[in-house]
């Protein structure tokens, strides 16, 4: 595989490209978590990108096998990690699952679509990791319904110290392909950023819970 800092810099520079991220420091958007964010990464655009959804993939891939070779099953965090998570298991050759934010209110009442017996280890694919709540609600249904949880495996991350203590104190691997410090330091580089907004944009990612209310 290619250094981690190629990687990290080729993720970063392919959203960049499709305009997967969007900058609205003036107008900023609002998170499901009631954050105010001046920026946002979309990586569903990356499936409409054959070359970039293909590198991503393999990359992913190529971790999972060099951290975790004994993996049984892959498992896409729905809805933005399905698609990306299917195609990694495809090239790795492994079943597939993909876990739902609640269980269905109909029919069987399933959270996780798919084949998944008891005591199989599972490599968890996501697309994007803010603040790590969602994704790992997907882990602890993974282990309600008996998985064996090797790691997780995402697109990007924006790096909050928040998710990184989420995932340290439920004792689950987290590695990303790119995150939020190469990504701004990427558009710097390729002018994708103006300077007057590369200060807003370090600041909100120190404070980001608290960035643009009002006192």
């Amino acid at each position: 595989m290619e250094s981690i800092v190629n990687v990290e810099k080729a993720v970063a520079k392919s959203l960049l490209d499709i305009k997967a991220v969007m900058l609205r420091p003036d107008e900023p958007f609002v998170w499901a978590s009631g954050w105010n964010s001046p920026i946002y990464c979309d990586n569903r655009k990356l499936l409409s990108d054959p070359q970039a959804r293909e590198n991503i993939c393999l990359w992913m891939a190529e971790i999972i096998r060099e951290k975790y070779a004994d993996v049984d099953v892959i498992a896409g965090v729905a809805t933005g990690a399905i698609a990306h998570g299917y195609l990694v298991a495809h090239i790795l050759k492994k079943p597939f699952v993909y876990v739902r934010p609640k269980p269905k209110d109909h029919g069987t009442g399933s959270q996780i679509e798919g084949i998944l017996n008891p005591g199989a280890k599972v490599v968890v694919i996501e697309d994007l990791i803010s603040t790590g709540k969602s994704s790992l609600a997907a882990v602890d249904a993974l282990y309600k319904a008996g998985a064996d949880v090797l790691g997780m495996v995402a697109i990007f991350s924006y790096n909050f110290n928040q998710a990184r203590k989420a995932f340290e104190d439920a004792d689950v691997e987290l590695t990303t392909l790119s995150n939020y410090d190469t990504l701004i330091s990427v558009a710097i580089e390729t002018g994708y950023i103006s300077d007057e907004y590369t200060e807003v944009l370090r600041e909100w990612r120190y404070s980001p819970a608290t960035w643009g209310k009002k006192e």
